[in-house]
């Protein structure tokens, strides 16, 4: 079943589902890109992981995804000792684990010479959130590089990317950064009211950009994960959408096209 919306679907950023929805559309946008790029050419999904420190968030419970049971005759907590005292009685208190969160990005190489081309990254909510300083600094070596940078915000809420000047009031962005033009870069823009649009890819000068369609991509990662049997559509999204929208969506997309 296709989304309601027809480009984007905000829903996805408060369900849980964004995770597994972006691995999906990553591997679906790299067979899009693979399918339109020259044959000195080929396209990869790459994999990162990101430490989120929970330092600044005091009283934050971490829980295992997995219930750990504990048998009846299993030993407490606390020091042990083999001659059966210690000095003092501890007092037992939960650590604060960093998290860890993988994310999958694209990388373009050209042939013979295995040299990197373009990065194309799918922002995640915590390249907008806790962890934004540590992908700011993978970004900034990318950027110092000659190499192209896209990136496709595909996200409503978070903080968006840095700009010398302010970037035009929307909700989902593309940033196509080509090396050989920084500082400058072109920013696509849309609305939760429109469709995906087509994305140039940037490739090896003189060779010309490829052009990959959104939408489709983003129907066929849509459908694939069958996203809409999670996704509750009876309330209005949390997403920081205009009041307008908001208000659109009080009751289901589909009833006020």
């Amino acid at each position: 079943m296709p989304s309601p919306f027809p480009g984007m679907d905000p829903y996805l950023e408060q369900s849980g589902a964004w995770s597994d929805f972006q691995s999906t559309f990553i591997n679906y946008l790299r067979n899009a890109i693979n399918d339109r790029l020259p044959g000195a050419y080929d396209a990869r999904i790459q994999e990162r992981v990101t430490v989120i420190e929970s330092f600044d968030r005091p009283g934050k419970s971490i829980e295992p995804d997995v219930h750990i049971g504990r048998k009846d005759d299993a030993p407490e907590c606390g020091a042990r000792s083999r001659f059966g005292s210690v000095t003092l009685e501890p007092v037992t208190v939960p650590l604060i684990i960093p998290e860890k969160q993988r994310q999958n990005y694209i990388e373009i190489y050209d042939s013979p010479e295995q040299t990197l081309v373009t990065v194309i990254e799918l922002l995640s909510p915590t390249n907008k959130s806790q962890g934004r300083a540590e992908y700011l600094i993978k970004r900034d070596v990318i950027l110092s590089e000659e190499v192209h940078l896209v990136e496709l915000d595909l996200l409503v809420n978070g903080q968006r990317l840095p700009t010398a000047e302010p970037l035009p009031q929307d909700d989902y962005y593309a940033f196509v950064a080509r090396h050989e033009c920084r500082p400058l870069c072109d920013v696509y823009h849309w609305s939760v009211r429109q469709p995906l649009p087509a994305v140039p890819i940037p490739l090896k000068v003189p060779d010309m950009d490829i052009i990959v369609e959104m939408q489709p991509v983003f129907a066929e990662a849509f459908a694939c994960g069958r996203y809409e049997r999670r996704l509750r559509y009876d309330a209005p999204p949390r997403s920081r959408l205009s009041r307008a929208d908001h208000l659109r969506m009080t009751v289901p997309w589909h009833e006020i096209q």
